[in-house]
């Protein structure tokens, strides 16, 4: 019996390896080109991602599996976000100037419009293609915002690690989820490609 079940472990830990090696394959080609069950592979991913975080930890860069996993997720979600009915873009507080003279609430930083930083204009823009925009100081005040609505979508913008944080968080709730990378980490002085924000929203209202 006990032999029996050591065998079965074994082929379980070897089927998790080959499927979390064939997910991690899969992400990363998908960096270039559409990847077909990128869902079900996504699904792999977030399953094995502590794990598969230690080992990048320890011998790459925990950056790097996040980037792919949204690479992935993307993927996944397009076609469904083009369905949605109510949008929110959840944008990092990050990117606003370091004089910034907004204020917050539970659901983020209130922008006012004052031209400083790449917020004015997307505050501008969003509207425009049917998103209300939010403008967050962490991770947690999203869980404020779908309190207040009922969003079925929501184009993220943030590093690789927040934006698949996120994306992980909001799948059981219901919304689906597009993330755009921001060109750069940190706590301040942070910026977005904005040709690829409005590239996005273009694409994902055809």
């Amino acid at each position: 019996m006990y032999k029996t079940i050591g065998i079965l472990i074994t082929v379980i830990f070897i089927i998790s390896l080959l499927l979390a090696g064939i997910a991690l394959a899969v992400s990363r080609i998908s960096l270039n080109r559409h990847v077909w069950l990128a869902g079900f592979f996504a699904g792999v991913l977030d399953f094995f991602y502590m794990p598969l975080k230690y080992f990048f930890y320890k011998f790459s860069d925990p950056r790097i599996l996040d980037k792919w996993m949204v690479s992935l997720k993307n993927i996944s979600n397009r076609n469904s976000f083009k369905k949605s009915t109510k949008r929110m873009i959840i944008a990092p507080h990050c990117m606003r100037a370091m004089d910034c003279p907004a204020s917050s609430k539970r659901t983020g930083i209130q922008c006012i419009t004052c031209g400083k930083c790449v917020f004015s204009q997307l505050k501008k823009d969003a509207p425009k293609y049917g998103y209300d925009l939010y403008i967050v100081t962490g991770s947690s005040f999203v869980k404020h915002i779908i309190k207040e609505k009922d969003y079925d979508a929501a184009l993220l913008i943030a590093c690789d690690y927040e934006l698949n944080k996120v994306m992980m968080g909001l799948k059981g709730k219901s919304i689906v989820t597009y993330g755009i990378p921001m060109l750069n980490d940190g706590c301040f002085k942070t910026k977005v490609d904005y040709d690829k924000v409005i590239e996005t929203l273009n694409m994902l209202s055809s």
